[in-house]
């Protein structure tokens, strides 16, 4: 198993909404619970968990110190956090299943950036609309 396959949390594998649903389920802490404690409400909580928005600095202060790990594991995997489940403890079929996803997200993180990048250069040959 490389390295990789072993950090489940690395950024290039897992966003900031899959580390925070992670660790909040490995506190054992519903969204409820979690929204609660921390002030906000469910859906918002819920944004964060579906990576569509991003906690300010006091609430990800809040949210790393209730949920046991650092601010900079949730936001880019690195540093005290939770650890991913242990591939031996998986079967095959399942643990080949979900390298396959893994791949699949880092592709897709690629290609999103190389949309934007295009996206980027159409806009300045296009120059400011009127």
């Amino acid at each position: 198993m490389t390295e990789v396959d072993q950090n489940w949390y690395a950024p290039e594998i897992a966003t900031f909404g899959d580390r925070m649903t992670a660790a909040r389920e490995a506190a054992g802490m519903t969204q409820d619970a979690l929204a609660k404690r921390i002030g906000v409400k469910k859906a918002t909580l819920r944004s964060w968990e579906n990576d569509l928005a991003e906690p300010r600095a006091n609430r990800l202060s809040m949210l790393a110190g209730l949920l046991n790990v650092s601010m900079m594991w949730l936001i880019n995997g690195e540093g005290e956090g939770i650890d991913g489940p242990e591939a031996e403890t998986m079967p095959a079929h399942m643990s080949e299943i979900i390298h396959e996803i893994r791949g699949m997200k880092a592709d897709m993180q690629r290609k999103a950036e190389q949309l934007a990048r295009l996206e980027k250069r159409l806009r300045t040959i296009m120059g400011p609309q009127s």
